[in-house]
């Protein structure tokens, strides 16, 4: 097999070609495309070392996806109001980082829904749509409500999965393509039955604050995957080094492979190298 690329690995980019997502490996400042992999035997090897993708520190175990151990526990975009926006202490003082939290999280935010392994609600900065979407594989999407900040957005979308999931079934996202569903027709049914509750959320911070979005086509998305695994098998880099075998197919952030699936986000910081 011929080396493609090495380098620290960080989340595959991803990009929409009309409804069709092609990928590229980050290797450190290096991109190598995945989608013409697609059909041919592939290697990733796991060198040995993970570095801080903020510090550079050399690290035995990646915390927060790709951080040693101390900047986990002093950055702000590792602290608990990431997972729990609605749990945000940047009024109380006590961020981490104010001005980190300024620029991401005092900014307009977008409430959701997908479809991966069905129906869900969630939260991302305005800006990074369609690629949340498509880094939890989702194959529709419908934003819902632009809301002022994350903190706001974690309470919009703490009311909503009340009446529908906020989690990725990521088994059943590898198994096919979930059926199709009406999410307009879902978003309606919710902003009727979740009505008091956004109302009290408008009187609590403004109408400015939290608007619904009602003027927007869901988004159809289509995974270059020509086939998926009949038995789910998860390659573990940490126990064994090498992930190898014919690749299938790409969905979310995850390689489908003939002798199992990997994925790729885990794995942020780990020194690679990619054969094919």
């Amino acid at each position: 097999m011929i080396e493609i690329g090495r380098g620290a690995i960080s989340k595959m980019s991803a990009r929409l070609d009309g409804s069709n997502v092609q990928y590229a490996f980050r290797l450190g400042d290096v991109e190598v495309p995945v989608n013409p992999l697609i059909g041919t035997r592939v290697r990733l090897e796991y060198l040995g070392a993970i570095h801080c993708i903020h510090c550079g520190r050399k690290t035995k175990t990646s915390f927060s996806q790709g951080y040693c151990y101390p900047c986990m526990t002093k950055l702000a975009q590792c602290d608990v109001c990431i997972m729990s926006p609605e749990r945000c202490h940047f009024d109380a003082g006590t961020c981490r980082e104010p001005e980190w939290g300024q620029k991401f999280c005092m900014t307009d935010h977008i409430v959701y829904l997908s479809n991966s392994s069905g129906v869900k609600v969630g939260i991302t900065r305005a800006t990074q749509l369609p690629t949340r979407w498509i880094d939890q594989g989702a194959s529709q999407a419908l934003p819902i409500m632009r809301v002022a900040t994350r903190q706001q957005s974690g309470f919009v979308e703490d009311l909503l999965r009340s009446q529908v999931a906020d989690k990725t079934n990521w088994r059943a996202l590898l198994k096919g393509d979930a059926a199709p569903v009406d999410l307009a027709q879902v978003r309606d049914r919710l902003f009727d039955s979740c009505a008091d509750g956004l109302l009290a959320l408008q009187e609590r911070f403004g109408l400015q604050a939290i608007q619904p979005v009602t003027d927007v086509e869901p988004l159809e998305i289509r995974y270059p995957v020509e086939q998926y695994p009949g038995k789910i098998v998860s390659f573990n880099l940490d126990k064994q080094p090498i992930a190898e075998g014919t690749l299938t197919g790409i969905k979310g952030q995850y390689l489908i492979f003939d002798t199992g699936v990997i994925n790729i986000r885990k794995y942020t910081a780990y020194q690679l190298a990619v054969h094919q």
